[in-house]
């Protein structure tokens, strides 16, 4: 069962983002719209496929959006 779980989380890091380029820039500002809402209440965008958490964002808003940071698997931002 270990070595299944070790080669899923291989598997899904490598065909994830991971450590390639991501499709937004830290302070850069997009406009986005918000296609639904977080369990935390963050409104989620996506930039070719890549996930962004938008603090107060609301599903359906379109919004100008600014990076304020970038993971591996998802960025933050903040609306302008």
């Amino acid at each position: 069962m270990v070595e299944r779980i070790d080669l899923l989380l291989t598997m899904s890091y490598r065909s994830g983002f991971g450590s390639s380029p991501k499709p937004v820039e830290m302070g850069k500002e997009y406009e986005v719209e918000i296609s639904e809402i977080s369990k935390r209440g963050d409104g989620i965008a996506r930039i070719q496929g890549f996930v962004i958490f938008v603090a107060g964002a609301k599903s359906g808003q379109k919004a100008k959006i600014r990076i304020t940071s970038i993971g591996d698997r998802f960025a933050k931002a903040e609306i302008v």
